[in-house]
């Protein structure tokens, strides 16, 4: 065994010995690392250490456990007491490459909804060996580096937007690519904010202690469907508003119950899952709710003439359906005298079609389609036709598949 020893100098250790020593090398580690069929190797050493942080004890054969990995190569025994030779980061067996996979959080296989001002942090792991590359796009296009970061990992992939817009919401890709071999995950993010107020609203009628009010819809929802419409009334005395209903559907309603002698105005909210619209418009016109005079009748009075034209106060609503599950449409509308309804599907008559059932009930109507199919969908018109005129209202339906 070679001694060794140390000197005074600024370089450490060094070697005594200058005589020529022989080590053997493992060849068939050696050939199964580099895939060689047939290896014959036999080194030769007369030098000193490569670097002075290695000591004389790491290439000893005596010291089965050391190896030193900071140097270019590292050195280990052989079971012939030899020593081998590998490149850094590579194993004595050679490592298996794995295909590149993305693991994708289960909340995340569904729309991911935040609201305007939120973060967004999303981290999503992958495997994949040697290390694959991992790259972002939004609707197909790159990411806008100003407003989203991305960070990749070993094993992960962070996408983080400090404070989401409206303009961040759509189809967001992550793809990871090793050689020809690629994995790609899709996640839809969807930015919402509370909604616009609805456009106006108006005083229809008054009578007893009711008063008709009618408004139409926002003409910004804020990126998501309406949960509904607020109203509210106030009188002239207090000043403060009592809520008289919440979420509902419809764009015209009328409240009762209101105290003889008051004056009322009312207002109107728009709401979806962020809340309640910031502003409401309030009526121009009072309702003032008056104490009904006692009149002795002397002769006939005269007839109210309540004949009008088709007026649709609620029209059809755009809706995706499921292939083979029902589903049902729904309009009201305000005719005297009553209106013939007829239902059209791309411009034709529906009538008599098995496939469709139609109902009309004190001014809402119906029209039900029996486990729809792919062919269903299409554009659909509820129209109204009395005397005095007519009216329709159309919507879109698409059916899909089921998941």
């Amino acid at each position: 065994m070679q001694k060794w020893g140390r000197k005074a100098n600024p370089t450490g250790w060094t070697s005594l010995c200058k005589q020529k020593k022989e080590i053997s090398v493992n060849e068939e580690s050696v050939a199964e690392h580099y895939k060689l069929k047939e290896v014959s190797v036999r080194l030769t050493f007369q030098c000193f250490l490569p670097r002075p942080e290695c000591s004389p004890e790491d290439i000893s054969a005596n010291h089965s456990s050391r190896n030193f990995s900071e140097t270019k190569g590292a050195i280990f025994p052989s079971p012939r007491r030899g020593l081998i030779c590998r490149a850094p980061g590579a194993s004595a067996h050679g490592a298996q490459p794995e295909h590149p996979k993305i693991w994708l959080p289960r909340a995340l296989r569904q729309t991911y909804i935040r609201k305007v001002g939120d973060t967004v942090n999303l981290l999503i792991p992958f495997q994949g060996k040697p290390k694959p590359q991992a790259t972002w796009t939004h609707d197909g296009c790159a990411l806008d580096a100003g407003r989203v970061s991305v960070r990749n990992g070993e094993r992960d992939s962070i996408l983080f937007i400090r404070e989401a817009q409206r303009a961040d919401s759509g189809r967001y890709q992550l793809s990871v690519r090793l050689g020809e071999l690629e994995a790609t995950a899709t996640i839809d993010i969807l930015v919402i904010e509370r909604p616009g107020p609805p456009q106006s609203i108006k005083l229809v009628d008054v009578w007893g202690s009711n008063a008709t009010l009618e408004w139409t819809p926002p003409q910004d929802t804020g990126n998501t469907a309406l949960l509904g419409y607020t109203v509210q009334k106030a009188d002239t005395k207090s000043g403060l508003w009592f809520t008289v209903l919440e979420r509902y559907h419809r764009t015209s309603f009328t409240v009762s119950n209101l105290i003889v002698g008051n004056s009322y105005a009312f207002r109107v909210f728009a709401e979806n899952q962020c809340g309640l619209s910031e502003t409401a418009p309030i009526t121009a016109d009072l309702a003032h709710i008056q104490k009904a005079a006692t009149l002795r009748k002397t002769g006939g009075f005269a007839q109210r003439d309540f004949s009008e034209a088709p007026k649709f106060t609620q029209p059809l609503a755009d809706c995706t359906t499921v292939m083979g599950y029902d589903t049902q449409l729904f309009c009201c509308v305000r005719a005297s005298p009553k209106p013939k309804i007829i239902w059209l599907k791309n411009k034709m008559d529906i009538q008599g079609n098995p496939k469709y059932r139609a109902l009309t009930h004190l001014g809402i109507c119906s029209l039900e389609i029996r486990k729809p199919g792919p062919f269903d969908g299409g554009i659909y018109t509820c129209k109204a036709v009395n005397p005095l005129g007519e009216a329709s209202v159309d919507c879109r339906v698409d059916v899909r598949a089921p998941h």
